[in-house]
């Protein structure tokens, strides 16, 4: 398969945008993360830019095999909508947990955002098992942001 450069930037670009302009939104109340009580294993936060930039380029990637697949174009699109929506939620998680300190509803939020990875995973799979692959570390994420959310909310 020969690698379309331009669509696989492309592609890489819009999550990386995703949250880079999560991060934009909630710069300002990110000062709050270092003042709260976190649970136990809560990594520094200079861990978190480091590790989604990792993951938006997976995700990125992972659209890609998709995207450029020869599967057929219903199932390529129904994809692609599962895993356009579960980007926007995980753009408003946090604006939810860090401008608004809603811990519960970002909580809640997460869990949606775990099913929605889960069904893009499901959804990939058949059309790239390396696609569905390269969002597992994204849902390992995800799930270990679940325990920081929910710790922090009864901490707090």
């Amino acid at each position: 398969m020969k690698i379309k450069w331009k669509n696989l930037i492309i592609c890489i670009l819009i999550p990386l945008a995703v949250g880079a302009l999560s991060a934009f939104i909630t710069k300002d109340s990110m000062s709050m993360f270092e003042e709260i009580n976190k649970p136990p294993l809560s990594p520094s936060p200079i861990l978190f830019p480091i590790v989604w930039t990792i993951l938006y380029i997976l995700m990125g990637i992972s659209f890609y095999l998709v995207y450029t697949s020869d599967a057929a174009k219903y199932k390529i699109s129904s994809a692609l909508q599962t895993y356009a929506i579960q980007l926007a939620v995980n753009f408003f998680w946090s604006i939810i947990f860090f401008n608004m300190q809603l811990y519960l509803l970002a909580f809640v939020w997460l869990i949606l955002l775990w099913i929605l990875i889960i069904s893009t995973i499901i959804k990939f799979n058949p059309i790239s098992k390396t696609a569905a692959y390269l969002l597992i570390p994204y849902l390992l994420w995800v799930t270990f942001a679940g325990y920081l959310n929910i710790g922090i909310y009864f901490l707090n």
